[in-house]
């Protein structure tokens, strides 16, 4: 297993002990419960959604998929938010919602106000084509199914799922060829924008994004760097983006670990390349680290031919068990 460098460790402690005052659970590999990912179940979340159609924002099949999120986490004792939001998007006014999960017995104001360790999010959106029928099975099928999935593992240790957030993102594909200032990423800029309005030490402490993550033949790759990218609407952005960045490189070596102690190294690298994406905003404008693990060596991207048996969930646990592995073993700490 990869250990992080001294100085590493150092910045990491000095971020935490600024941050929080407090620990989570402890971690216990006999009572882990990382391992309990079925990528089979995320497999059949897939299915169903996929079943659904095309879901670009707006349409009556994403409002379906919003049920169906919140009906499954419910049962296993989340509570969801729906955060309504309209933009001016390239074909006019469109109404965009936010799913937001936390782990209560009861909902409350507070609820959303308490701050947690971490934010485990992916959009839920796909993207809008007038002239093919775009399911998006791995885009953002996989993704929201595996976060779906973990709800369910979380639950089993209600200690720990208190201690995170479930989002999923509507609007993040631009309505254009490419996401651009004024395009795409909706649901994570507005998103971005209501963390604004709280105590940086309510926000969550670090972020997990993932995005395409059901490929037969898997490579994640871990985005190293941040794009350049005007936000649009937002006011009051005082990031501090060197130390920002050094968080995102400590969060980037714990996930090579994590992947690692799962048993599962060989699926992950880190790229260099900029990679626009819903962690974006997230980093640039709440200052939250998130880092984006994303397979985007995908042929069928975008494409008709993203289907349901472009996936395996065999990769869906390997990204699954990798993530809950990060929250479970490093990020509690």
């Amino acid at each position: 297993m990869r250990t992080p460098s001294i100085a590493l460790l150092l910045v990491a402690s000095l971020f935490l002990s600024a941050a929080c005052d407090r620990s989570g659970p402890a971690f216990d590999e006999a009572t882990a419960v990382w391992k309990t990912f079925d990528g089979e179940k995320a497999l059949a979340h897939a299915a169903d959604i996929v079943a659904m159609g095309p879901r670009p924002p707006g349409s009556e099949a994403i409002e379906k998929s919003r049920i169906y999120i919140e009906e499954h986490l419910d049962s296993l004792g989340w509570q969801v938010q729906r955060q309504t939001f309209t933009r001016k998007t390239p074909i006019g006014e469109v109404e965009f919602v936010n799913l937001r999960a936390r782990f209560a017995p009861a909902d409350s104001d507070k609820l959303w106000r308490r701050s947690v360790r971490v934010l485990l999010c992916s959009h839920y959106d796909t993207k809008l084509y007038r002239d093919l029928t775009f399911v998006g099975a791995n885009d953002p099928g996989s993704s929201m199914s595996a976060l779906m999935e973990a709800g369910r593992v979380l639950a089993q240790r209600p200690d720990l799922a208190a201690e995170v957030e479930l989002t999923f993102f509507d609007g993040e594909e631009a309505f254009g060829p490419n996401i651009t200032p004024t395009d795409g990423l909706f649901g994570s800029i507005y998103y971005a924008g209501e963390m604004l309005q709280l105590k940086p030490e309510q926000r969550p402490r670090w972020g997990v994004l993932l995005d395409m993550v059901g490929d037969k033949d898997l490579k994640i790759d871990i985005a190293s760097k941040l794009p350049p990218l005007s936000i649009r609407e937002l006011k009051g952005i005082t990031v501090d983006h060197q130390a920002l960045e050094k968080q995102r490189e400590i969060l980037t070596r714990m996930c090579l670990d994590a992947s690692a102690d799962a048993g599962h190294r060989r699926y992950f690298s880190v790229t260099s390349s900029y990679i626009t994406d819903d962690h974006v905003p997230l980093n640039q404008v709440s200052g939250i680290p998130v880092i984006d693990l994303i397979d985007f060596d995908y042929d069928y991207w975008h494409t008709p031919n993203d289907t349901l048996d472009k996936l395996s969930a065999e990769s869906l646990t390997i990204a699954g068990q990798t993530t809950l592995m990060l929250v479970e073993k490093y990020l509690m700490e």
